[in-house]
């Protein structure tokens, strides 16, 4: 019953006489308490005041990097969205999801689509439809045991073409095809999601790949929880995580009367399993529990979310019956949504969207202030060419016809970016050190990674061969790194923009920076006061770092032939082998300047 080494987890429960939180449980205890807080219809804004709260440390990819967003001042979904989450397509929303289902038990519709919401905290695109099935499985499993029937009908959840979907039929076909070899199966599976995934998201957490395990292990376990999570585990790549999920599943199904004593009661004394103790040994602030008081916490939100959508509680001969209105939906509530503001120049159109999933079916409106000259607004989205710079502060409004919410917000449009006119580029590292990256503990696709610096001023923001790491030598220490240009002609500056990329766990950040100018005598001097926007992380640690953002940086003009920011790296302590003795270094994607006029 335990053919793989669990003797750490043990020995943790044995410490604490009861369960322990992990990075995936709690975030999950975490949405019961705001739930219980704020109401059973959570805000994006709700979701992002709590993950900063609670949450500081212990996360990692796609959770990790949507944190550092929300210290950034963005909010879910654009904290999920491909262009600044790069970790957008891994497993991290399914494996924090089953809570959204088993509180809407038999209500599929609105399950799927509050997984759906859910998913956008973190991912993005296909990445989220796992996420989906899974909670359309939650919530029919309350009536419905057969595995297959669960997953087949998961699937009209989600779109016909979509790559998830697609996946799990082929699952399903290789289980008709071996229908008494895993092994096969597992073989076929790896082979075609795995060693043949495109390179930009080829990682063992992709979220595709380990939910195609999940379906795997669900259709050979066949229904039995230890066989379940046996398969899981030996199934998977990011094994532990799809493994829980899918026996949550079970969970529903059977009950714990299912769950081998084995597992739920490891030790003499307990009677109760995992001994009615749910210890928080993961996250800032949060309670220990009773397992029990758990579970009767989520019943009661469960049947609060029932009641508030078309059903209700009956009693009958002194029994009490949950009435359940199966096609009830799910309308996330209004709200303004903060992602990205516009880039824009002068003389270059810009067609830009404050509106998101979550909230393009309301009204929007321009309530105060002045759009730059050639730009208008209309339904959330500005288009037209800005013809003047400057800052211009606007309020928004978002209205269902009952309620209306209003909004600041500062649009900037800028000069020209003369970066790329520059003759030289400054930069301590103009080469990333191959051989050292390759023996990095990294946690994105090698064609992310730029070999030289000169792609900070090529204009192009993401994607392939976008981001520059300035990794030399191997060395554990900080270093200070540079970035910047020099032009045959003076220039007149007062902005500067700094674009990191993608960053990993172990560094790729600034823990200081400051701006230089190249005086009359040819040497670097300070530019003087500096004006951050938005204000640089208060904290030097990953968990505040976000990824493929820009940071304004304005001062009193300078007249100048070369410019450049300077910085301290940040080396991060971290627990795999491979980054020991890695070389500091900052992640770039472009360095922009602005001339004053």
């Amino acid at each position: 019953n335990w053919p793989y080494d669990f003797t750490k987890s043990l020995n943790k429960m044995k410490a604490v006489n009861g369960a322990f939180s992990d990075d995936d449980t709690d975030v999950e205890y975490l949405y019961l308490l705001m739930m219980e807080k704020y109401g059973v219809d959570l805000t994006y804004e709700q979701i992002r005041e709590g993950w900063m709260y609670h949450i500081r440390d212990r996360v990692w990819l796609a959770n990790r990097a949507a944190l550092g967003l929300m210290h950034h001042g963005f909010t879910p979904p654009f904290t999920g969205r491909k262009d600044i989450n790069p970790h957008w397509f891994q497993i991290d929303p399914q494996l924090i999801n089953e809570i959204w289902g088993y509180t809407a038990p038999g209500m599929v519709k609105y399950a799927t689509a509050k997984s759906d919401w859910a998913a956008h905290i973190t991912s993005d695109s296909w990445a989220t439809s796992p996420t989906i099935l899974y909670g359309a499985m939650y919530s029919e499993a309350f009536f419905e045991s057969d595995i297959r029937k669960l997953i087949e009908h998961g699937l009209n959840y989600l779109p016909k073409n979509d790559r998830y979907a697609h996946t799990v039929r082929d699952m399903l076909a290789l289980y008709d095809k071996y229908p008494n070899d895993w092994i096969a199966a597992r073989k076929a599976m790896a082979e075609k999601y795995y060693v043949q995934e495109p390179e930009m998201t080829k990682t063992i957490w992709n979220a595709n790949l380990n939910g195609a395990c999940g379906i795997l292990a669900l259709l050979y376990g066949h229904g039995d929880i230890q066989r379940t999570l046996n398969l899981g585990c030996a199934i998977g790549f990011d094994c532990d995580n799809q493994t829980a999920t899918v026996n949550g599943i079970l969970g529903i199904i059977h009950g714990t009367k299912a769950i081998p004593a084995s597992l739920s009661m490891p030790f003499k004394g307990w009677t109760k399993p995992f001994n009615d103790r749910y210890i928080n040994v993961t996250r800032y602030d949060m309670p220990d529990a009773s397992i029990d008081d758990m579970i009767n916490r989520i019943e009661t939100v469960a049947v609060k979310i029932v009641c508030e959508n078309g059903g209700k509680v009956i009693e009958e001969q002194g029994k009490k019956y949950l009435v359940i209105h199966t096609d009830a939906i799910y309308t996330p509530p209004m709200e303004f949504c903060i992602g990205p503001m516009p880039r824009m120049e002068i003389g270059k159109p810009v067609d830009y969207s404050f509106s998101c999933p979550a909230n393009e079916q309301y009204t929007w409106s321009l309530k105060q202030g002045q759009l730059p000259k050639g730009v208008t607004f209309k339904n959330g989205r500005l288009t037209g060419t800005p013809l003047e710079s400057g800052k211009f502060n606007i309020i928004l409004t978002l209205s269902d016809g009952r309620k209306t919410l209003e909004k600041p917000f500062e649009l900037l449009v800028r000069t020209n970016n003369i970066a790329m006119t520059a003759d030289t580029i400054y930069a301590n590292v103009r080469e990333v050190n191959k051989s050292v990256l390759d023996s990095c503990w990294t946690t994105f696709g090698k064609p992310m990674y730029a070999k030289h610096v000169n792609v900070i001023n090529d204009g192009i923001l993401q994607g392939e061969g976008s981001v520059f790491y300035s990794i030399a030598s191997k060395s554990n220490l900080p270093k200070v790194d540079y970035f910047g240009y020099g032009w045959k002609e003076k220039k007149t500056i007062n902005m500067l923009a700094f674009h990191y990329g993608c960053m990993e766990e172990f560094g790729g950040w600034f823990s200081s920076i400051n701006i230089q100018y190249l005086d009359e005598k040819g040497h670097w001097a300070n530019v003087g006061h500096i004006t951050s926007t938005p204000a640089f992380p208060e904290s030097d640690t990953v968990f505040y770092q976000p990824h493929f953002v820009e940071f304004v940086f304005e001062f009193p003009a300078v007249t100048t032939n070369g410019i450049r920011l300077i910085g301290d790296t940040k080396v991060q302590d971290h627990w795999h082998k491979y980054t020991k003795n890695v070389s500091a270094f900052t992640s770039v994607t472009e360095v922009s300047v602005y001339e004053k006029k």
